[in-house]
């Protein structure tokens, strides 16, 4: 059985992989800031701890098969551009410490290019209160693409992976590379259930190391 950690296990995105892992037979390791939400039990154990503290994280991933993370600095956060960066390279570099060798990292849609070859990001409709985020992840994203070390995947949500598509778990979805994934109505949908469903493939499918990817209904 192999056994895989979870960044930012009690939050939106991060507790429904948590679940989709343990409904698929694996033991998860639950990191949170605050890790006392996390119902443990023979597949699911939980640690509080920064994300910061690279030695600490380090040492607590060590003996795991992957890490998914879903680190998020709060979208209502001050300081979410830098915290996110600074977050996301600290846990890059702490997975590189710890030796294993499998990351999958979920970022955000604001990197994805529009017909015109713009990120959606950088489009003038694009939402100031999301921009801090989605720039961060973009920036991230083009971080990572220097590991060669680990066999890095970045997952880009579809454009409406929210709350409103919430309670659907249906296992199906096409994947698309640089460009958003739409429907025939022209909307990109997925719900945070299938997003978890689509981490978890990868991780067993290994189709996209040191690449970015996204899916959609």
């Amino acid at each position: 059985m192999k056994k895989v950690a979870v960044i930012g296990a009690t939050g939106f995105v991060g507790s429904h992989v948590v679940k989709e892992l343990e409904n698929r037979g694996y033991k998860v390791e639950a990191i949170a800031r605050d890790a006392s939400q996390v119902q443990q039990n023979e597949k699911i154990t939980a640690r509080s701890i920064d994300i910061n503290n690279v030695a600490e994280l380090a040492e607590s991933l060590q003996g795991n098969d992957a890490v998914i993370s879903t680190y998020n600095a709060g979208w209502t956060n001050p300081n979410l551009y830098n915290d996110f960066l600074t977050g996301s390279q600290n846990i890059e570099k702490a997975v590189e410490k710890s030796g294993v060798k499998r990351l999958l990292v979920v970022g955000g849609a604001g990197s994805l290019y529009t017909p015109d070859n713009i990120q959606i990001v950088d489009t003038p409709d694009f939402p100031e209160a999301y921009k801090a985020g989605a720039t961060a992840a973009r920036d991230y994203l083009n971080k990572i693409k220097e590991n060669q070390t680990l066999d890095w995947t970045f997952f880009s949500p579809a454009i409406e992976m929210n709350q409103i598509t919430a309670g659907t778990r249906t296992g199906k979805y096409r994947t698309s590379l640089e460009t958003p994934v739409f429907d025939e109505n022209g909307r990109s949908i997925l719900s945070v259930e299938d997003v978890a469903v689509v981490l978890v493939d990868e991780l067993e499918q290994n189709n996209h190391i040191r690449e970015r990817f996204t899916a959609a209904y």
